[in-house]
């Protein structure tokens, strides 16, 4: 009886075992069949873009001359978002995991992840009402005084509505992502490793550096393409701080355009090759966004040992 009731249940185990196993390759071949019709979907749609008269593109120069500024200011955007987040999105998380004492760490942790839930049209919101206007001035003093930087060059948007602003909230934007992904990776870094550099008598900052820096390393890359990957992406924040126009090196002036905002604004109304010229820049978009994945996990591949990758 209890033989039996042994081999009755490895029998069902086994079983088990398959049904998950199976359910598991399922649900991986699906998201490869997804990714393949999507890119199929684009490639298809975006031919007609692609072999138009040029003429017929928005500019009457041809799709590549049309999406060339676009993807420029996508990354500029997208480049000034990491530029502002970062640093500061590895020093919220080297407080809350290493100096916050253990209330604090939790209710700054709470915040953090409260702020990921924060719809994109909100922050859209608050950047085109609030930051655009607070942040006119400083604009006027930086085509005053530093307007011999093409980025700062004169004269600056009345408005406040420029790519530099855009780039400012997309950092918030970005910015809990980046924190929660360090935050958990410098958590796991041993305590071994910590303690060993605590005990040839380095500072806490000391200890950062040599152990939980160089361990958690791959993981805020992760951290950072993902939030780059927000950043490429985003639509509605984009369409209402910038007030979009020719491709420019200022950062204070009106004008340069993002993929995403570019094909959320014309989409609704476009119609015949147009509808085809928006899906080939969403194709150029997810080109670069495979891109930067394909990229991270290179970077990730190579520096896996003594990381918190593995």
């Amino acid at each position: 009886m209890t033989t039996n009731s042994l081999t009755t249940s490895q029998g069902a185990g086994r079983a088990g075992d398959k049904v998950f196993s199976g359910a598991t390759l399922a649900a991986g071949c699906l998201i490869l069949v997804v990714l393949f019709g999507v890119a199929l979907f684009l490639v298809v749609q975006a031919i007609p873009a692609l072999v138009a008269s040029p003429a017929d593109i928005q500019g009457g120069q041809g799709f590549f001359p049309y999406i060339w500024p676009i993807v420029v200011g996508t990354l500029i955007a997208a480049a000034i978002a990491l530029v502002i987040a970062t640093p500061i999105a590895i020093g919220v998380a080297l407080f809350i995991s290493h100096y916050a004492p253990r209330k604090l760490a939790s209710s700054l942790g709470y915040v953090v992840d409260l702020l990921a839930a924060i719809p994109s049209v909100v922050y859209g919101a608050w950047g085109a009402a609030f930051l655009s206007q607070q942040i006119s001035p400083a604009y006027n003093w930086l085509a005053a005084n530093m307007g011999w930087l093409p980025i700062f060059q004169g004269p600056a948007s009345a408005t406040g509505k420029t790519i530099l602003t855009a780039g400012i909230v997309l950092s918030v934007m970005v910015l809990p992502i980046i924190t929660s992904l360090s935050r958990e990776i410098f958590l796991q870094t041993p305590k071994l490793h910590e303690e060993a550099a605590l005990a040839l008598g380095a500072t806490r900052w000391e200890m950062i550096k040599m152990a939980v820096i160089p361990f958690g390393r791959p993981g805020i890359v992760s951290a950072v393409m993902l939030g780059l990957g927000r950043a490429l992406g985003e639509t509605m924040a984009v369409a209402l701080v910038l007030s979009s126009g020719a491709l420019t090196a200022s950062l204070i002036q009106s004008g340069n355009q993002t993929i995403a905002a570019e094909i959320a604004l014309n989409f609704p109304e476009a119609s015949g090759i147009k509808v085809n010229t928006l899906i080939a820049a969403g194709l150029v978009l997810f080109v670069i966004t495979l891109g930067v994945n394909m990229i991270a996990r290179w970077i990730i591949t190579r520096h896996k040992e003594f990381s918190g990758a593995n």
